[in-house]
Order: C-alpha cells, then structure tokens, then sequence
C-alpha cells in the first residue's frame, strides 16, 4: 500500500514536468525555426552581391555589359583576370602592400597598447588628461592638405615611413584597448609588481597575452584599412614606383579603362589578348575580388577572437 501511495505523485509529477518539457521544446522549436530563417534570408542578402561580383569577373567581358547576370557566369572566362595579372608592376605592388600592412599592424599594434596600458593605470593622475586629448581627434581633423603639407615637411614624401608612421597610434583603436586592459584585475597586476616586474614587463608578459582577442580586433581593423588605402600612395609616394601598392595599381588600371570609354585599356597597353577584350564593369569586379581575396584568407584566423574582443573591448568601463 505505501509503494503504491508513494508511485502516484511520482507519476503525476513526471507527467507534469515532460509537459513542461514539451512546452519549452515546442517554444525553442518556433524560435530556432524564425531566427533560422531570417538568419538564412540576411545571409543571402550578404552573399549575393560577392556571388555576384565573383560571377561579374568570370564572364566575358563583352557580354558582361549585357547585364543579367546573376551568381553564375553566362560566359565564362578568364580574361578579365589575365588583364590584371600581366600588369607588369603588379606583383612589386602586392609585395609592397603586404610589407605595408604587417609593418603598420605591427607598429600601431605595439604603441597603441603601450599607451592604452599607461592610460588604464589609476596611479597614472594625467590618463583623463590624455584620453580626452586623443578622443578630440576623431571629431577634428586638420584635413588633407594640412596633412600633406606635414608630411612634406618631415621629408617623408617618396619614402616608406609615409605610410607608417602616421598611423602609430589611432584614437578608437586606443579606446578599445584600454578599455578592454581596465577590465584586466588589479590583482594580477600587483602581484607581478610584488614579484619585482617592471612596467615594461608587465606590460609586455602580463597584459599583452591577456588582451589576445581586442588585439585581434584592432589588428584586423588596421591590416583591412591599410590593405584597402591607395589615398596614401598616390598623395605622399607617387613619385616613386617601387613603393606603389596593390590599390594604387588597381585604381590606375581601373580608371584608365574607365577614361578610355570604350573596351578597357589597361594601365600598361591594350587589354586585348587572344581576341577577347574586357569592359569597365567586368574589370572593376575582377579588381574588387583581387584585393578582397587575401583579407578572406586572413579572417579565419582572427575569428575566434572577433566576438569576444569586440564586445568586451566596447563596453565602457
């Protein structure tokens, strides 16, 4: 008898409780079903248009002016590519933009989180000082001559320090930074001063492994810009071949097809070969998927410390 009495509320209680548990499922169901599809639908939306592209640079270029096309190329060809890959200065210019980028990540990478480090110090009496000095640049700005005329001044036109050293330290990179350091613990901090680290080394082997995923974020902020820049080249080295990058001899090559109205003339002679032409929309999409495809290449590896970094490094604190 107390077996029994005792097995009915078992019996009722779990009845209850795998209803409960079919309610939250079919709730969990509709949510993952809505946030699936409009996820989905928004990723297309994304999508398409680098399909597109892609497509745009793979089909004739003659029959690209057509329009129509979609994520599949009508005719297929490789035209468009070769047009830009037999440009004689091309691969002196990818060398350059890559130097480029990774010496200016490098660099901002490296005086940024030294001074975000300072500025997120309490001890430090002059970070308010400071911090409201480097924030009053992103809303002000001298403007392009005056920078021109700075950098003219300093002897840097024609020379490889034009394209770095103006860019050491940026505001919101700083911002992020020190952000994400005051974050850090005060505990770890005085327990490497206790055992005798200096500034530098804390720094260096305390902070900078803690803030792996802001510097992620920054760095990949930085390597796009300075991949993507080619107002840098044309304004302070242009005069210098050697030092040409990658955007700049894209731009030149696509604004002379654009200028020349009729099926593209590249920068260094005909675009004809093999009696296939390319036109100004297909050689801008083909130049658009060249200088996009090595950031792919590098994002994957920043991933993981994307997110993370971003959210952490963005929250006031």
């Amino acid at each position: 008898m107390s077996g029994t009495t005792v097995a009915k509320p078992l019996t009722r209680r779990a009845s209850r409780g795998g209803s409960r548990r079919r309610k939250r499922t079919v709730e969990q169901i509709i949510f993952t079903t809505l946030n699936t599809t409009f996820l989905l639908a928004l990723a297309a939306l994304m999508i398409y248009p680098l399909l597109n592209t892609l497509a745009i640079s793979l089909n004739d270029g003659n029959d690209a002016v057509r329009g129509g096309i979609g994520i599949w190329p009508r005719v297929f060809s490789l035209q468009n590519y070769n047009v830009v890959f037999n440009m004689t200065t091309i691969y002196q210019a990818f060398v350059m933009s890559v130097l480029k980028t990774v010496v200016v990540v490098a660099t901002n990478l490296v005086f940024t989180s030294m001074l975000a480090y300072a500025l997120s110090r309490k001890e430090f009496i002059f970070r308010r000082s400071i911090t409201l000095i480097f924030v009053l640049t992103m809303y002000f700005d001298a403007g392009l001559i005056p920078n021109y005329l700075l950098i003219r001044d300093l002897g840097m036109l024609n020379s490889f320090q034009a394209y770095w050293v103006p860019t050491i330290i940026s505001a919101f990179n700083l911002i992020v930074l020190r952000t994400y350091m005051k974050s850090i613990p005060d505990e770890i901090i005085e327990s490497a001063r206790t055992d005798g680290a200096g500034e530098f080394r804390m720094w260096w082997q305390i902070v900078m492994p803690l803030c792996k995923p802001a510097l992620a974020v920054v760095g990949l902020f930085v390597a796009v810009a300075s991949w993507n820049s080619w107002l840098d080249t044309l304004l302070y080295n242009s005069g210098d071949q050697a030092l040409s990058t990658l955007q700049y001899e894209l731009q030149k090559l696509l604004a002379s097809s654009m200028n020349a109205g009729v099926n593209s003339v590249a920068a260094t002679g005909s675009a004809q070969s093999g009696g296939q032409v390319t036109t100004p929309i297909a050689l801008r999409s083909t130049i658009t998927v060249v200088a996009a495809v090595p950031i792919l290449f590098v994002y994957p590896f920043l991933q993981k410390h994307f997110v993370s970094g971003l959210v952490i490094g963005s929250v006031k604190g």
